[in-house]
């Protein structure tokens, strides 16, 4: 059992697109697919509950992260300061389901739902099932797909097309922020300084830094695909 609490990675190698992987991408197009069906009995009978488990869910899940690289005083500032670019759609996500502030909800919806997707699909992640760093990894992602989804399904909040200038400006803003503190601390947050070290979609993105400009016109066109298939669900209605 100390085993799936514990460091030691080669006990529980992750692989990119093994079966426990494919699992977690299954599952989170299963929970979407969910929500998606039973919106409106979320919205009629459990809206305030279903609203405080994702917050629950959120912030467990960032404290428990916080929590195990303390307990293993593997706790470092170059690596745990909530800068990449998930922790930040993370507090994002619960500032939007607590506040339901539309402003939030804009710029949260299009920055947690690329990063938390790609992230699903090409995980930094160095630990495979049934490891806790495994299962934590996966919860807290799909959970904010889930918040996303949540609050355009259940709360009814729409996006606007100034909606995806206006996150696309953001987390620029945000990745010119986090830049400075790479420089400063020589950290590697939103992995603007370098690429991950395992397999991800930066890798066919061109070298550094080159690939940050791909990475770029890839966020606003996600942003915008995201968008356009809103609208044309919403609008279909």
């Amino acid at each position: 059992m100390e085993r799936i609490f514990s460091f030691d990675q080669a006990g529980y190698p992750f692989h990119l697109f093994s079966l426990s992987h494919l699992l977690m991408i299954g599952l989170s197009f299963g929970l979407v697919t969910c929500l998606f069906t039973f919106r409106e009995r979320i919205r009629e009978q459990y809206k305030r509950p279903f609203k405080y488990m994702l917050v629950v869910l959120l912030i467990l899940g960032e404290l428990s992260f916080h929590l195990w690289y303390i307990v293993h005083d593997r706790w470092d500032v170059q690596l745990n300061l909530p800068l990449q670019l998930c922790s930040i759609s993370l507090y994002l996500c619960t500032i939007m389901l607590l506040t339901k502030n539309y402003k939030v909800f804009e710029v949260s919806f299009f920055v947690s739902m690329t990063g938390a997707f790609i992230a699903i699909l090409t995980p930094e992640l160095f630990f495979g099932f049934p490891h806790m760093r495994f299962i934590h990894f996966f919860i807290v992602h799909i959970t904010i797909v889930i918040a996303c989804f949540y609050m355009v399904w259940v709360e009814e909040f729409k996006p606007a097309f100034a909606s995806v200038i206006r996150a696309f400006a953001v987390l620029n803003i945000l990745a010119g922020f986090v830049c400075i503190i790479n420089k400063m601390i020589g950290s590697n947050y939103m992995f603007l300084a370098e690429k991950t070290s395992n397999a991800s979609i930066l890798d066919f993105l061109g070298p550094y830094p080159w690939y940050i400009l791909s990475l770029e016109v890839l966020a606003l066109a996600l942003f915008m695909l995201i968008y356009v298939a809103l609208f044309k669900s919403t609008r279909n209605k």
